[in-house]
This record gives C-alpha cells, structure tokens and sequence, in this order.
C-alpha cells in the first residue's frame, strides 16, 4: 500500500467514525468556527488542568476534510499544553500551506494524513478550521472562528 492510500484511509476513517465528536458539558472553554466557502460550522470544546488540555470534543458538520481533521485534532491534542497545542498548529498550518515543509512526519503522527490537502489549495481552510477554533477556544476568544 502507498503511503497516499494510507494518509487517505485514515481521512476516510476519521470522517465517517470520527473522534470525540459530541459536546463535552460542562466545558470550561469553547469556541465556534465557521468556513462559509464550503459550509463547514464546528465548536470546539476543552477543560482544562491548569495548561494541560484534559479533554476535549467537538460537534457541528462539514466536508470529509473538514471532519477528519477535527477528528485527528482532538486525539492529537489531548493531555498537551497550550504551548504544545500552539506548536503543533505551526507544524499542521506548514505541513497543510507549504510545498517545501520540513515537518517530520514522526512527530504528527496520524496528523501526518492532512498533508495530501496541500495539493487542494482550496481545502486548506476546511483541514486548518478546527486548529484556529481551538486556539480561539484556549485564547478565550469571545468572536466566532471565520476562515474568509
């Protein structure tokens, strides 16, 4: 198996049985996320332990890319810090926005899967939605999350 076949896999699987999906009551922050280019509308949910991210879920629909990542996210995620978080978003907006990334793989594991969406300029805003909704969620942001 190519490893495109295997990336592409793990999108599908994550879209039609993704993880963490649902609202996480009581949550102690969340954010809502909006991509009118293709419809997709999400909130991301987290609690926290001081900077640790102890849980976190999310709800609302969108395209397959749009899902899986969420989905991927909130595996990712669970149990980093803030500054890891933010770190790792760095390394998903490089690996999703440029050609010439030097992101290790190893180091995103599964997340490794959105970097065939770099050939789709397009659904760029549909894989990074959810990373900007929940950096808004742990920044306690009080606007909606847009990617226009």
């Amino acid at each position: 198996m190519d490893l495109k076949d295997l990336y592409r896999d793990v999108i599908v699987d994550h879209n039609r049985h993704p993880r963490n999906f649902g609202k996480l009551q009581p949550a102690d922050v969340h954010a809502d996320g909006h991509n009118p280019l293709c419809g997709d509308r999400l909130t991301m949910y987290a609690n926290l332990k001081g900077e640790h991210i102890t849980d976190v879920k999310f709800e609302g629909a969108g395209c397959a890319i749009s899902v899986a990542s969420a989905s991927l996210l909130t595996e990712a995620v669970k149990g980093k810090t803030k500054s890891e978080v933010k770190e790792l978003f760095d390394d998903v907006h490089a690996l999703l926005t440029q050609h010439d990334a030097t992101v290790d793989p190893a180091k995103l594991g599964k997340l490794a899967a959105l970097s065939g969406v770099r050939e789709f300029p397009a659904r760029v805003k549909c894989a990074s939605l959810c990373w900007h909704t929940l950096n808004a969620a742990l920044d306690r942001a009080a606007e909606p999350v847009t990617t226009e």
